[in-house]
């Protein structure tokens, strides 16, 4: 009998080494592109706008499929108006230009679950039309409310392929399933997830330069509960 083990090891050498980039669009990323318009209207029930980001495979599979994807599509987005950024630290005073005039700064603390945190409202960044730079005004703190998904951090929806190029259709039917999870932008990497760049990877993936690339973006606060706070009150109400 073969040994799975090896099997898996011999599989996932090959996917490393022969994958690249895909050249083409698939459905999935299409159906991306033809989704915003759900979230700008959204955004524009709070006065202000969303930045939009494909995530999970669609975002992260480096090869064209021969058929097409079965999974649902994942989005992450988050308003221009809020800015997480790790406790004890200054607010910024200058921001990419995607963010509002007024942005509402909440702190990253520390929870009693590692891997988890509050965001704590404590300042408004208010900007100067004299240089473009931001103004802080702090406030008083105040812990930022969510409510719990059935589905985790994500609000499923569920969209039709129609608006999609003339050729370009689902083999595995004309629905196409989107989770969409909220988060709040932080531009700096928070000391809660320190370890992450320097852990052990298997077969060096990804590498080191990845590694960095993403750390100096920076990172997003989901909004989910831990399987023990899943049922408080407090939570979901304040």
């Amino acid at each position: 009998m073969a040994d799975v083990g090896s099997e898996q090891v011999i599989v996932t050498k090959f996917l490393l080494r022969t994958c690249q980039s895909r050249q083409m669009l698939n459905d999935e990323a299409l159906f991306a592109v033809t989704d915003t318009t759900d979230n700008e209207a959204i955004a524009s029930s709070f006065k202000t706008h969303c930045m939009f980001v494909t995530t999970g495979s669609v975002a992260e599979f480096y090869i064209q499929p021969m058929l097409s994807c079965v999974g649902d599509l994942d989005e992450m987005w988050h308003f221009s108006n809020q800015l997480a950024i790790p406790a004890g630290t200054a607010p910024p005073t200058e921001l990419p230009d995607e963010f509002d005039s007024y942005v509402q700064v909440c702190e990253i603390v520390d929870s009693e679950f590692p891997g988890y945190v509050y965001l704590v409202s404590s300042y408004e960044l208010r900007e100067c039309i004299d240089d473009g730079k931001y103004n802080v005004v702090e406030y008083q703190h105040k812990c930022i409310s969510y409510i719990v998904k059935s589905h985790g951090p994500a609000e499923v929806t569920v969209g039709t392929a129609t608006a999609l190029p003339p050729g370009v259709g689902r083999l595995v039917g004309e629905c196409q399933s989107v989770d969409k999870v909220y988060c709040a932008r932080s531009l700096s990497w928070p000391p809660q997830a320190a370890d992450w760049p320097v852990r052990h990877r298997n077969y060096d993936w990804p590498d080191s330069a990845t590694v960095s690339r993403v750390v100096s973006n920076g990172c997003d606060v989901v909004q989910v509960a831990h399987r023990r706070c899943r049922r408080d009150e407090w939570m979901n109400t304040h």
